[in-house]
Formats: structure tokens, sequence, C-alpha cells
């Protein structure tokens, strides 16, 4: 069993009090700190532009989901209607902050959404295209296609 004896404590208090009077970070400790963050930071400042650049295009897809009820319910009426609008499918749209405007158009067998985007941070802005194949089922399948690029598209336009 070890015994601490006296001698053995008087060193520890020594110690002790050396490292006391050593307080605070050398100038070279401080710049290797400030190296670590100006190299975090040199990483993580483009990946934040791209997810805030990202989330304001992906917002036409939210905005979008209107247009595609409003087509897939015109179209399950009559699906012979071959010059869709706006009008005709019942869609009206309130331009938003990142959206300027969603277009319908095409046949019900071959839908297409034009969404195009402002003030996403990037020129110039991105058109997003969701285009529709109707099939026997009754149902649209919609692809996504945008003309900006992949890093800012939302991941289902990603080609």
């Amino acid at each position: 069993m070890y015994q601490p004896t006296l001698l053995h404590g008087r060193k520890l208090i020594n110690n002790l009090r050396v490292h006391a009077a050593f307080r605070g970070f050398t100038l070279i400790e401080l710049m290797i700190v400030l190296a670590v963050i100006a190299i975090i930071l040199t990483l993580a400042i483009p990946t934040y532009s791209n997810y805030s650049t990202r989330a304001k295009i992906a917002e036409s897809l939210s905005v979008a989901a209107g247009a595609k009820t409003a087509v897939a319910s015109t179209c399950q009426e009559d699906v012979t209607i071959t010059n869709l609008t706006n009008n005709l499918a019942g869609y009206n749209f309130q331009e938003t902050e990142y959206v300027s405007s969603i277009v319908i158009d095409g046949s019900c067998l071959a839908p297409k959404i034009t969404m195009t985007t402002q003030v996403t941070g990037i020129q110039p802005d991105p058109v997003l295209t969701l285009t529709g194949d109707f099939t026997l089922a009754g149902r649209i399948t919609w692809i996504c296609v945008s003309d900006g690029l992949n890093a800012h598209d939302p991941r289902t336009c990603r080609s």
C-alpha cells in the first residue's frame, strides 16, 4: 500500500505553486487557436452559403405543390386537355420572396410546371422545371430539372 511521505507532499505543493504562477496562454498557443478557427471558417462559410441558397431555391418546390395538385385534379377530370394553363387548372400564384412565377403548361399526358426563382444569392437565379408523366393508373410522376448548379439545387432536382 502506498503511503505518501512528508517529502512527497512538499514536492506536490511546490509543483502546484509553480503551475499557479504560469496562468494564461502563450502567444504561440493563441496563434495556433486562431489558425484552427480560421481553417474551420474557411471550410464552413462556403458550405453554409450553399445550404442557404439551396433552401431559398427549394421554396419553389414547396410552393409548386399546389400547382401539382391543381394539374392532377384537372387531368383526372379530363385527360384529353392539350393546352394546360394556370387558369384552366384553377391555380393562382402569388409571388413570394424567393419565387417570382409558377407557370403551368403542356398537356395532361405531359404536364409541365416552370418555377422562376428570385433573390437567391446567385446569378442568374435558377429556373426549375417539373415535367410530369401521366400513367395509365391515373397518377402523374414528376421529374425535376434545374438550369442551376448541382451544389445549389434541391436534392430532387440534381442531375
